[in-house]
């Protein structure tokens, strides 16, 4: 009995304290917005790579971002092309009733004209690559140091096409520098870094097809939904090992290159791909699918609104933060991480939904807000969850998985800073990142080991977890604005800028708005595992 009434007491505490979290929440959001479409219109005219507006009169447009503007400028192009190669592949497969080797055929022909517009002659370049790999894999897949033969090769091809920019034809021979003229309209060199996730990933799934998988089926067809009902998820596909005949040439060339995910994923691994070719994807009906182009356009429309009001991007490309409040710094260094989120949703959902119409499902690279992470763990398997998925199956697993975790971290985030580009402010973001890793890991481990035993200590646990992670959430704030805004020579300035008697208030006030909002995570865990 008095367990009841203390839980309904917890009950009716919780709902007051909701309460107070929203409305906080709210007044934050109206002070933000507010302060943002002041900065914008008072600095503007100051600011690069805006352009004449189209969504609201007289407001000009932030396309300052490179990658987003490229994207935005060529969605017509990219959905009729994709158009097309879902018409003609999904008739093929109909009428002729093709299976994997078939498939494959029609996928690398369709694909190798895309790659071809994209690349033009520097295509050579691809498929030597890829086939000098291929070649290593089946030599040398039996072999116990095949690990270190093919990371050597991807990760030296991943720094050679960096350092050579993509190489040109006449270092090979002056009698092929006329081939310099025809390398097409976007750089090989920079889609390649997806190819050599795919590679690695051809070569391990080949390497362990003929070995015991530690993959437990029966327990998690027991917690999965998806296999209850008869299908089979992603997870399944991933793990199920193939057989040898799968890994041919064809299939691993179409792997590479297939054209919905080819330029920016999301990334799925060998056995997942080559399993749907033969028998497409089932877990995701015409509705989900229709419904999730449906929920892009309104993303869409939500980023061209994003950038006609804020001109965020706009700011981290210029001087102009080393001019503002350390309140200014915080709300642009804010609405980077949004904006950056929105736009990898929109080009990663893009390509998905093109890869579902055709039969293959890869994960959501966005499965969850980055309003709604308050760990740094939780952030990193929600911001392009594919790639998380690539790194713990090829990466994190085979140097040990949890049982060196500190250790770990720092090898998969060099290799993610690497793999994004050669830059020490990458360097700087991922080291950062792993330095910010440390103590949370600790804590969590610390966590496990300590149990409430009672109402009072449940609420001093959950206190201590919300500031937490108010402190996780500052941390990767800095980390981000250090790799994406200020760069490491912009260190000293963030910490001069905040540590002063005008920036410790409102760093007092970061810290205690992230504390509300990780309050408010948990209140939404809370009411999902309520659910039923």
């Amino acid at each position: 009995m008095a367990t009841s009434v203390n839980d309904s007491k917890r009950g009716h505490w919780k709902r007051k304290e909701l309460w107070f979290l929203v409305i906080y929440a709210i007044l934050f959001y109206v002070i933000i917005i507010n302060r943002s479409l002041q900065l914008s219109r008072d600095y503007y005219k100051h600011l690069r790579g805006l352009r004449p507006g189209w969504l609201i009169a007289h407001y000009l447009n932030d396309v300052s971002d490179a990658q987003w503007r490229n994207f935005r400028g060529n969605i017509p192009v990219l959905t009729l092309v994709f158009a097309i190669f879902t018409l003609l592949a999904n008739f093929t497969r109909a009428f002729f009733n093709l299976r994997v080797k078939g498939m494959s055929i029609v996928w690398l022909l369709f694909s190798s004209a895309y790659l071809s517009y994209l690349h033009g002659a520097c295509i050579v370049f691809i498929l030597s690559i890829a086939t000098g790999n291929f070649l290593l894999v089946k030599i040398f897949a039996q072999k116990e140091y095949f690990p270190l033969v093919v990371w050597s090769y991807n990760i030296l091809f991943l720094l050679c096409n960096r350092i050579y920019e993509g190489y040109s034809f006449s270092m090979f021979g002056q009698q092929w520098a006329f081939l310099d003229n025809y390398r097409g309209s976007f750089r090989w060199h920079i889609c390649f870094n997806f190819v050599v996730l795919r590679m690695i990933s051809f070569g391990f799934d080949f390497h362990w097809s003929n070995q015991d998988s530690h993959f437990d089926k029966e327990k998690h067809y027991q917690r999965c939904h998806i296999c209850k009902s008869g299908k089979s998820c992603y997870q399944v596909l991933q793990e199920r090992s193939l057989h040898n005949d799968k890994f041919g040439y064809i299939t691993y060339l179409c792997y590479l290159v297939y054209a919905p995910l080819y330029i920016a994923g999301p990334i799925l691994n060998f056995n997942a791909f080559a399993s749907q070719i033969d028998v497409p994807q089932n877990t995701n009906s015409v509705r989900n699918v229709t419904l999730n182009g449906f929920r892009w356009v309104l993303s869409l429309l939500l980023m061209e609104l994003m950038t006609h009001l804020f001109y965020y991007n706009a700011f981290a490309n210029s001087d102009l933060w080393k001019h503002l409040s350390p309140m200014d710094v915080f709300i642009i260094g804010y609405g980077v991480l949004n904006f950056m989120w929105l736009k990898f949703l929109l080009i990663w959902r893009f390509f998905r939904f093109w890869s579902l119409i055709n039969g293959i499902e890869t994960p959501e690279n966005m499965p969850k807000c980055i309003n709604n992470c308050h760990n740094l763990e939780g952030f990193w398997k929600n911001w392009h969850a594919s790639f998380n998925k690539w790194l713990v199956r090829y990466i994190y697993i085979p140097l040990g998985g949890s049982k060196k975790k500190l250790l770990n971290v720092w090898v998969v985030f060099t290799f993610v800073a690497i793999w994004h580009d050669l830059e020490w402010k990458l360097l700087s973001w991922a080291w950062l990142t792993c330095l910010f890793f440390i103590p949370e890991l600790v804590l969590k481990s610390a966590a496990k080991a300590f149990q409430a035993q009672s109402s009072f200590g449940e609420c001093i646990f959950r206190e201590l977890s919300a500031v937490a992670g108010a402190v996780t959430i500052t941390c990767l704030m800095v980390a981000n604005l250090v790799g994406f805004v200020v760069g490491p020579t912009g260190i000293n300035w963030l910490l001069s800028s905040f540590l002063n008697n005008n920036g410790l208030p409102v760093l007092g006030g970061m810290l205690m708005t992230f504390y509300v909002g990780t309050k408010i995570m948990f209140h939404i865990d809370e009411a999902k595992q309520r659910s039923p």
